[in-house]
């Protein structure tokens, strides 16, 4: 993966994260009820992920300005889309999840081979193994 591939894809990411979680910061109901999904007894389950969204989102821009630079957050942002996709993918093995979370969940997955592959590629730019640590 070129350098020039590597920013844009932690932008997208930044964007992507951030637009979803002020729609369900916001709009929360709007969101299950368009899906025709049964919501949470309270808004506060659906608005505390939408504010790790916007945490996560802020650091893909922060990883985006300089990746090699800022390397070391990248294995979090892996770990975020590896939860994600993980937690759908799982429950949709076992019998089910709701419809609505399914698109977004293969999206991660393809953020979450990004970001590894990045990860890898970044460590040839800072000149450390990408499985050791930077001394």
């Amino acid at each position: 993966m070129k350098a020039t591939v590597i920013k844009p894809i932690f932008f997208v990411a930044g964007l992507y994260d951030g637009l979803l979680g002020i729609a369900f910061l916001l709009f929360p109901m709007a969101i299950f009820e368009a899906y025709n999904v049964t919501p949470p007894n309270h808004v506060g389950y659906v608005q505390f992920p939408a504010l790790l969204l916007l945490i996560f989102s802020a650091m893909f821009f922060r990883i985006a300005s300089d990746p090699v630079r800022q390397r070391e957050l990248i294995p979090y942002g892996i770990g975020f889309k590896l939860a994600y996709s993980g937690t759908v993918f799982g429950h949709q093995l076992a019998g089910g999840v709701p419809f609505m979370w399914v698109p977004w969940a293969w999206a991660d997955l393809v953020f979450l081979l990004l970001f590894i592959i990045a990860w890898n590629e970044t460590a040839t730019k800072a000149k450390v193994s990408p499985r050791k640590k930077k001394r």
